[in-house]
């Protein structure tokens, strides 16, 4: 159970039929599409659809009761005794709801935004902290308005430690996240460029970021990339532990080495860890993650075993075996300058293959810079890549980059994924590493999908 209609009628007293202590509500679902059981539905209202229409579909689904917007007249088959609670606007009530029902559980809740990474140390944190705890996460990439109060009305009652991913690309959403969910913990991965052609410049987007202080308990602690200048402001409003590689920072990572199919580093020049993750980028989530678990009072000997277990949200560079042996790594989830750097650096550093190819496709929401910003990964772009294949608009100005800096590497550049994969086929064998990585608007997955 996650509440009772008094429960709902404390915070929307506009109701119309039974109401009463025995009716419970199981869960609260915003789709009429998915079958749902003793439910309160919540229809929605968008530009080009309105959830209201598919209030017979929700029922015969297992919707039991509902919020609805008053200005809309009640469909005549709705039995006179189904509860329904009147709103304004269903949205701003979902949000309520949610901030509400995060109240009553009152969990530990850790916010984790950032414009690379935030999804593993999301992941990373609720896997250790599952080690111990009763422990609740945003699933999958429910990180916005809508996702984000799902996540949390989906929590079990016994929850005790909730983690919440938190996403956004304009001014003003951060801090409606943030004070919905009131965090215990906020953590800030990185400053990147994702979202700048909405936010301005890098230092707008660590100010959109910055904006989960919004709603951090006044007791609250901030997590932050010390080795970001941009977010150093914002260290000194709240208590901040700074986590980098460089020597000022609060928690210091060194002695980085990357395995076969690990890395493994060291924190404050005392305790050693390994994760079965790729590149220092993860090795700095990762680092957020134990930093959390300590402060919640668990011992590094757990940390440490829970961090090798931990399962991550797909195609974040996902490892994967194809077809004659070749090595995949699927990492066509989303893609910004930052993150695509330190995806081919990583590529640079494992050893163990005679090819490398990078298949790059285009990087979105980078606004008027868009085509610069995409010559840059050329930077990086260096021996032992063997080729680097692109697909998209901008990303072709990756390739041609690529050959005015560095004649060594052969570029192609492909009209569709039907090309690339036709190329990429010849290249199936046991030393070949193939590298698969744009924005998700690309779809890129699927070249992954057909070399399997």
């Amino acid at each position: 159970m996650l509440f009772t209609l008094p429960f709902l009628k404390g915070l929307f007293p506009d109701t119309k039929g039974a109401i009463h202590d025995q009716f419970i509500i199981n869960q609260v679902t915003t789709d009429s599409r998915k079958p749902m059981s003793h439910a309160l539905f919540v229809p929605l209202v968008g530009d080009k659809f309105d959830g209201h229409a598919y209030m017979n579909q929700a029922i015969e689904q297992g919707a039991v009761a509902t919020i609805w917007e008053k200005d809309k007249p009640l469909p005549k088959f709705l039995p006179t005794d189904f509860p329904v609670f009147f709103v304004k606007d269903t949205l701003i009530a979902l949000q309520q709801l949610a901030q509400a029902y995060r109240l009553k559980i009152n969990p530990t809740v850790i916010g984790v935004t950032g414009s690379n990474g935030k999804t593993t140390t999301k992941d990373l944190i609720a896997t250790v902290l599952s080690s111990r705890y009763r422990t609740h996460y945003t699933n999958g990439n429910f990180n916005n308005h809508i996702g984000l109060p799902l996540t949390i009305l989906s929590m079990p009652n016994d929850t005790e430690m909730l983690v919440l991913e938190m996403g956004m690309n304009h001014f003003g959403e951060m801090e409606r996240l943030s004070n919905i969910s009131e965090p215990d913990i906020a953590v800030i991965t990185n400053i990147g460029e994702s979202h700048i052609e909405y936010l301005g410049s890098r230092a707008g987007i660590a100010k959109a970021k910055a904006e989960i202080l919004s709603g951090l308990k006044v007791d609250g602690t901030l997590l932050i990339d010390g080795d970001e200048p941009l977010l150093l402001p914002y260290s000194e409003q709240v208590d901040t532990t700074k986590i980098g590689f460089d020597l000022s920072n609060d928690i210091v990572i060194d002695q980085f080495n990357m395995h076969p199919l690990h890395s493994s580093f060291r924190l404050m020049a005392k305790d050693t860890y390994e994760i079965p993750l790729l590149g220092k980028h993860h090795a700095q989530n990762a680092a957020f993650a134990i930093q959390i678990a300590v402060k919640l009072g668990m011992e590094c000997k757990e940390i440490q075993q829970a961090l090798l277990e931990v399962d991550r949200t797909g195609m974040r560079f996902e490892v994967m075996n194809g077809r004659g042996g070749v090595t995949l790594i699927n990492d066509a989830y989303n893609a910004s300058p930052t993150s695509m750097k330190a995806a081919i650096n990583v590529v640079k550093e494992i050893t163990g293959y005679e090819r490398k190819i990078v298949v790059l496709g285009d990087m979105f929401e980078l606004g008027n810079a868009s085509k610069e910003f995409h010559r840059s990964i050329a930077d990086v772009l260096s021996l032992p890549i063997e080729y680097v294949c692109t697909i998209g608009e901008d990303a072709i100005e990756i390739s041609k980059a690529v050959n005015k800096q560095n004649p060594l590497i052969h570029t192609k550049h492909f009209a569709n994924k039907e090309e690339a994969i036709t190329f990429l086929e010849a290249y199936l064998d046991e030393q070949t590493l193939i590298l698969v990585k744009a924005s998700r608007g690309m779809q890129l997955e699927t070249i992954i999908d057909r070399l399997l």
